[in-house]
């Protein structure tokens, strides 16, 4: 089965817990600090790998989870890094951040790596905060959570040149013709439900790969037919090879054809009219196609090739004009840096909240918060009267009462209440 594009969540591993211990040694009469760290937790990474072709895997796993690390220990010991979780993708898969739209990666090229998610730091044992006026402190943080992401994964296959027209111009029977691809060849439209790849080669020793895409039809921009399904797949492709059926034999008028499936491309992103195309005119050896021909070239004024994929009439010409085109055409940019995720780099005493006051409750919130609230082991006094002071240090306390909290207020921070006292 072929499957282009699915939506899944990603997560990645949360750091180690650090700990508070403390030296027990003979002879030693003054234990000290002992807690180690923990370790980080692991990234998810997406990996190209020659030889997929599909992300059907990716309908059996929607949720992917890194590898958590590993807790601090005793005798000044740090927990070990997570092993980092790497998904292999196809060549040619994109990821988005689904809820920004925005690009995290774009992979072309074998074993090219995209950190999609990245692992939590581990949280810090008692060793850490060790301080000349504090030697011995009982205080330890959790792990940083894993960073956690709605992921859509599309696969945008890489090609030199694609063939886009109508249903039933005969994409399919050229594609066979000009390549050792196979696809389904039938008289109804839609054939073709999936692209096909096919190694084109040139008789002076040149090659190129072609995409056979399925039929346009008018309003594909908008995701009529299986527009929107797989002009994707176009985007990539440095030529574009437009085939006409000449002889309208579907009853269709070969230049309104022509005109409508430009404009379709036109109204498609990327500028895909700014590719270098090919006119095809297909099935030259039926009536009515030389009467057309010359009716379309007095319309367009365009060069146009003459071909019978039936027949295998003028393919050697088309093969020789897409490889000339293709030695003299670069890669286009699709992305710019507008278009990719913008990622959130922690920044210390760069703290950001929030203050909303909601049905009497003063609730506080914010990113950079939440990062410290989840680190903090609430269970240990120490800990929590940290907390407290990282807050005063923030500017929460002076915003409070700026807005007004009085004593004995409530005051939440995500899941716990507190009561402010001045």
């Amino acid at each position: 089965m072929f499957v282009d594009q699915v939506k899944i969540k990603v997560t990645s591993g949360a750091g180690g817990n650090g700990i508070v211990s403390y030296r027990r040694e003979k002879y030693i009469e003054f234990g000290g600090p002992a807690g180690g760290s923990g370790g980080n937790g692991g990234d998810v990474i997406f990996e190209g790998q020659e030889g997929l072709s599909t992300l059907l895997d990716f309908r059996y796993n929607r949720h992917i989870k890194g590898n958590t690390g590993e807790k601090g220990m005793s005798k000044g010991m740090n927990g070990r890094n997570a092993a980092h979780t790497i998904i292999k993708v196809p060549v040619g898969t994109t990821i988005y951040d689904d809820d920004e739209n925005k690009v995290i990666g774009d992979i072309t090229k074998h074993g090219e790596q995209v950190v999609v998610c990245r692992g939590g730091r581990g949280g810090r044992g008692n060793i850490a905060f060790a301080t000349s006026k504090n030697p011995c402190p009982a205080i330890c943080e959790k792990g940083e959570p894993g960073q956690e992401r709605n992921v859509r994964v599309e696969l945008k296959i890489l090609a030199d040149c694609g063939l886009v027209g109508f249903p039933s111009v005969g994409k399919s029977t050229l594609i066979s013709a000009i390549s050792n691809a196979r696809p389904k060849i039938a008289a109804y439209h839609f054939t073709t439900l999936v692209p096909n790849l096919g190694v084109v080669g040139v008789k002076d020793g040149r090659s190129f790969v072609v995409a056979d895409l399925p039929g346009l039809i008018e309003g594909a921009n908008q995701g009529l037919g299986l527009g929107l399904q797989f002009l994707r797949h176009i985007e990539r492709c440095r030529v574009i090879i437009h085939v006409i059926d000449m002889s309208g034999s579907e009853g269709r008028d070969p230049y309104e054809d022509y005109v409508i499936i430009n404009k379709e491309l036109e109204a498609y992103r990327y500028d895909l009219l700014k590719r270098p195309q090919v006119v095809v005119a297909n099935k030259m050896d039926l009536p009515q196609s030389k009467e057309n021909l010359e009716i379309f070239k007095e319309k367009t004024g365009l060069e146009v090739i003459e071909i019978s994929a039936f027949t295998h009439q003028g393919l050697d010409e088309l093969l020789y004009k897409v490889a000339d085109l293709l030695d003299v055409t670069p890669c286009f940019k699709i992305y710019e840096d507008d278009d990719y995720v913008m990622e959130y780099k922690f920044e210390p005493g760069e703290v950001d909240f929030e203050i909303n006051l909601v049905d009497g409750i003063y609730e506080i919130t914010g990113a950079g918060l939440r990062r410290l609230f989840e680190m903090t082991d609430f269970s240990s006094y120490e800990a929590t009267r940290r907390f407290g002071r990282q807050l005063r240090a923030m500017g929460v306390d002076e915003k409070l009462r700026e807005l007004g909290v009085k004593n004995n207020d409530i005051v939440r921070i995500f899941e716990y209440e507190f009561e402010f006292i001045d």
